[in-house]
């Protein structure tokens, strides 16, 4: 998939890696919708900036109305914060399988027929190593990015037959303040090279996506998913801290 040139729209711009995704994007020479459900908070020169809810129906329908010419749709916006599955808030858990699952599957939806003709295009789901392992703290995201993982092979078998390359990035422990936040909640520091930095990270998923890869893996995600041909296992966070911490406060 050739990028210069291209038409891309992503979502979740305003923090994480969704910046880095849009600013590379037009470093490589496409064009970019940078969306958000608080565009205010996108602040990517060269952009057209949308304001866009995933888990709208209806803000996902007007964005499609704008968009007709995209044919690179990056799947990024994601919540994280679902907690445990078994004692966790219901409402949390409810809230990260509607973002991560059916906030994609609607993205998907709206922009298959754009992608079609268009040519094909491609789609890139942003997932995680947590899909083929889980994490305690978070189960419920673990889950909702396993079921991401699961919706990921089923449209690239549905959308082959249209020319649309569909591709999964599955990062291990990206260093963003969500996940920093998250292990401090834990007691524990993460070692600044168990870390991928958001930009090496979007510019290893731009490039596979180029190439027409189907998986792109860090060494932590493929870690991750060699564990899937033995005994399930849990992600083992402490394996990657620096120094402990006492409890944050």
């Amino acid at each position: 998939m050739k990028l210069t040139g291209a038409t891309a729209l992503v979502t979740g711009t305003n923090r994480g890696i969704g910046p880095c995704f849009a600013t590379e994007l037009l470093r490589r020479g496409a064009r970019v919708y940078a969306t958000a459900r608080r565009p205010e908070l996108v602040d990517i020169p060269g952009a057209e900036v949308l304001r866009l809810d995933i888990t709208d129906p209806a803000s996902v329908a007007a964005v499609a109305e704008i968009a007709t010419d995209v044919d690179v749709l990056v799947n990024n916006a994601a919540s994280t914060d679902g907690g445990n599955l078994v004692t966790g808030d219901l409402a949390a858990i409810r809230d990260v399988m509607e973002s991560n699952y059916f906030g994609t599957l609607a993205m998907v939806r709206a922009f298959a027929p754009i992608l079609a003709r268009n040519g094909g295009g491609a789609i890139l789901n942003v997932l995680s190593a947590v899909a083929w392992t889980t994490v305690l703290g978070n189960t419920a995201y673990a889950a909702a990015k396993s079921a991401e993982w699961g919706l990921t092979n089923g449209i690239r078998a549905e959308l082959a037959e249209q020319g649309t390359l569909v591709t999964a990035l599955v990062p291990g422990l990206v260093a963003t303040d969500t996940l920093r936040d998250f292990v401090r909640q834990a007691g524990m520091t993460l070692s600044e090279e168990a870390m991928t930095a958001p930009a090496d990270l979007v510019r290893l998923a731009l490039d596979g996506l180029e190439a027409g890869e189907l998986e792109i893996m860090d060494a932590v995600a493929v870690e991750s998913k060699n564990t899937l041909a033995g005994p399930p296992r849990t992600f083992d966070l402490a394996a990657h801290t620096a120094t402990p911490e006492g409890p944050s406060r």
